[in-house]
């Protein structure tokens, strides 16, 4: 069933260097018949190395057992595989879950070695109780995917919430435990990028051409420990999060990454959300990544 369609905005301009495809983007509930696979595939790209030893097949179908619960992102209807998922699963329903359980001593191991005493002892009061429930959320999509088809599927997602508890369903969270994907950059690296920018911006100004896409201000300053998020709202969730927390993965590269090898260091970022906090996310998403 589709929820809501956007288009992606398009502007032709024949004076433009760069061409700007109009893609019709749908919103559908999660599909247990077609989207096993591809959601699947989204949960490996989410936890990378980790994936395996956190069992992304059997969390595929506890996401899909929930389908009345979030939302997936497809261009080609609801038989065609999904480019982005966002979901929640109440951690304390499906404590013994194995995928579930697996993500939480996950988490409580990598805070635990972070030396975060305050977000272990604040994550680990919350898995040994009853009375507070902690959603995990779990947003994945491909890398092309625009950012501004986040603020639809947070807003369907708070009104999935706030309908499932109201029919008493076990939806009624404390917390919101986000899970994303970072890379580090060395200093070698953002130098070489930077350089690279600056070359391509020079360019730019300097053909004959109008580009829409040109920058017309500097570039930002680099983070001070390297990390960059691959999903712009996550700087959003930090934000307004309690506590969070950059880390590598537990799983070693197949090959180790040497100082002059192809391909980014990615890495992890969790983050731990006041369940207060959340509309203010869903209405601060809106503002910033609104389609105009």
């Amino acid at each position: 069933m589709v929820k809501r369609k956007q288009a992606d905005d398009d502007d032709s301009d024949s004076g433009s260097d760069v061409s700007i495809v109009n893609v019709d983007f749908d919103f559908f509930s999660p599909n247990p018949e077609v989207d096993y696979h591809a959601i699947n595939k989204l949960l490996q790209q989410l936890f990378q190395r980790d994936a395996e030893t956190l069992d992304t097949n059997q969390l595929t179908e506890l996401i899909l057992a929930q389908s009345a619960i979030g939302t997936t992102v497809k261009t080609d209807g609801v038989e065609s595989d999904p480019f982005a998922l966002l979901t929640v699963l109440n951690m304390h329903i499906h404590h013994q879950h194995p995928s579930v359980k697996a993500i939480a001593n996950y988490c409580l191991e990598k805070v635990a070695a972070s030396g975060d005493q305050s977000f272990h002892s604040t994550l680990h009061a919350l898995f040994s109780q009853n009375q507070h429930h902690v959603g995990l959320v779990i947003c994945e999509r491909l890398i092309n995917m625009p950012v501004q088809v986040i603020p639809p599927m947070y807003k369907m997602l708070a009104d999935e919430l706030r309908q499932a508890m109201s029919e008493n369903k076990p939806y009624n969270f404390s917390h919101f435990l986000f899970i994303s994907r970072t890379y580090h950059l060395s200093p070698e690296e953002e130098s070489f990028l930077a350089n690279s920018a600056s070359r391509n911006h020079s360019k730019a100004k300097g053909s004959p051409k109008k580009s829409k896409t040109t920058p017309s201000q500097p570039m930002p300053e680099p983070p001070p420990d390297g990390i960059y998020t691959f999903h712009p709202e996550d700087e959003a969730i930090r934000a307004l999060s309690l506590h969070s927390l950059d880390y590598k993965y537990t799983t070693a590269p197949q090959e180790p990454r040497e100082k002059d090898a192809f391909g980014l260091d990615i890495r992890a970022r969790m983050m731990l959300l006041p369940a207060e906090n959340f509309e203010a996310l869903v209405n601060r998403l809106q503002e910033v990544y609104t389609v105009i």
